[in-house]
């Protein structure tokens, strides 16, 4: 099929939830990515932060064909080797001391299961999130989300949802009650603009969450995986949440989520829980082996280090103040300007560089952890043709 063949395929069909780019990918190795024409970019989407390791690895092909070739998929009422790998990979790197592992297929399922597990675990119905969060766009996960336009079409939702400013602990403090269940927050806002934490934020709010008897859950979605130059986002802040939501990088492109929660408040029984798809055998072997992969090439490292010269070499095109701020955590990076961003998302892509947007004036940097500092050198010189 040629590119219009391709586009007219699909918007004939499909239904019209996405604004596309008017662009079909067919092919990636590493860092990069090239159309159906033939033009290639350098790719800082990565799927929104899912290809951790980049197109094509070859751990990540092996995985799928090796698994691939002995069974694909199995009931979670069975036992599996790559599961079992999996929950070992996850336990060996858990933020959250002795846990267990809920797996399922995406990052809003992950966060579906953790208001069930709430509710379970302290039989208490309050939720609070914060404003500029997303969590997902299930009726549960979309209740968390706090931009309207994710919300009002599907009113009513969850009741007992309460929003409040981020990085403001005074007003946490406010809203956590004994009637609160859990805390839902991001340490780096993703979708919010790329918003990191206050140095102390998430510490206080441990310290409410521990006062109230309410949960702290961190969602990780976007952040996990060394996206942000640790394993995990919130080991920059020195915390230990009671649950965490992962997916998009977990999985190197395959579908896979996961919901990790401390011992103690692992409150589900049986047939609680459940998800048809989650933990089967393909995508734990790609998990197993994206985790394995990124602990034998230090790819976590690499990462914190790429992300330290990303942010150098934008902080000095920013002496011209091009951006109003340059904000982030390793290789998750947002550019604020002071005009919205959606027609330099086309001219950076018709520039052969693919970024995405953080809210209507802020291009973020999501690229695949194991790009290079020459590749992001070209980065930096796209977006000043483009910005300047």
């Amino acid at each position: 099929m040629n590119t219009q063949e391709i586009i007219d395929a699909e918007n004939s069909t499909e239904m019209q939830v996405y604004s596309k780019r008017g662009i079909a990918l067919v092919r990636g190795k590493g860092a990069k990515v090239w159309d159906s024409e033939g033009k290639e970019y350098i790719d800082c989407v990565a799927g929104v932060a899912v290809s951790a390791l980049g197109h094509a690895h070859p751990a990540i092909v092996n995985a799928i064909k090796s698994q691939a070739e002995k069974i694909i998929t199995v009931s979670e009422v069975f036992h599996s080797e790559p599961r079992a790998q999996l929950y070992k990979e996850l336990a060996a790197i858990s933020p959250l001391g002795d846990c267990r592992v809920f797996l399922c297929n995406s990052g809003t399922e992950a966060v579906e299961g953790a208001i069930k597990l709430s509710r379970v675990a302290t039989k208490r119905t309050g939720l609070v999130a914060a404003m500029n969060c997303f969590h997902g766009r299930t009726c549960g996960a979309v209740s968390l989300t706090w931009n309207k336009k994710y919300r009002e079409p599907f009113f009513p939702l969850l009741p007992n949802v309460s929003h409040v400013r981020y990085n403001d602990a005074e007003s946490l403090r406010k809203a956590v009650t004994e009637e609160t269940g859990a805390v839902f927050l991001e340490a780096i806002q993703g979708e919010g603009g790329v918003r990191p934490a206050n140095p102390e934020y998430l510490k206080e709010a441990r310290e409410i969450c521990d006062d109230k008897g309410a949960l702290l859950v961190i969602d990780e979605i976007q952040t996990g995986i060394g996206r942000t130059g640790k394993m995990f986002a919130c080991q920059h802040y020195g915390i230990e949440p009671d649950i965490v939501c992962l997916a998009k990088g977990l999985g190197g492109g395959v579908p896979i989520g996961a919901l990790m929660a401390k011992q103690e408040f692992c409150a589900f029984k049986a047939s609680d829980h459940g998800s048809t798809f989650g933990g089967n055998p393909l995508a734990s072997a790609v998990a197993v082996a994206t985790l394995q992969t990124i602990r034998k090439e230090n790819v976590v490292e690499k990462a914190a280090k790429t992300g330290e010269h990303f942010m150098k070499r934008l902080n000095e095109l920013n002496s011209k103040k091009t951006f109003s701020e340059v904000r982030g955590k390793g290789l998750l990076i947002g550019l604020e300007l002071r005009v919205e961003v959606k027609d330099h998302i086309k001219k950076l892509q018709e520039n052969g560089l693919l970024m995405q947007i953080a809210g209507p004036t802020v291009l973020r940097a999501i690229p695949p952890l194991i790009i290079d500092e020459k590749l992001v050198d070209s980065v930096v010189a796209k977006i000043a043709e483009v910005v300047e």
